[in-house]
């Protein structure tokens, strides 16, 4: 997982553990859950990015086969 991934796992871990601690009020809390919501959408993007990427990218030492 790249560097950019990482960021964006740690902020959602943050915001998941400011949900659970229960410390927020109903507004505060819908807004943590919409940005989590979009860290993961971001995640999940770049996930799979990453996955095709790799698909395509030949493995090394490997000739294609005509």
């Amino acid at each position: 997982m790249n560097e950019e991934l990482e960021k964006l796992v740690d902020e959602l871990e943050a915001a998941a553990q400011r949900l659970r601690s229960g410390e927020l009020d109903a507004d505060e809390a819908a807004e943590v859950v919409q940005r989590c919501a979009d860290l993961a959408a971001r995640i999940g993007a770049g996930l799979d990015a990453e996955s095709r990427a790799a698909q395509q990218a030949p493995a090394t030492g490997q000739e294609r086969l005509l």
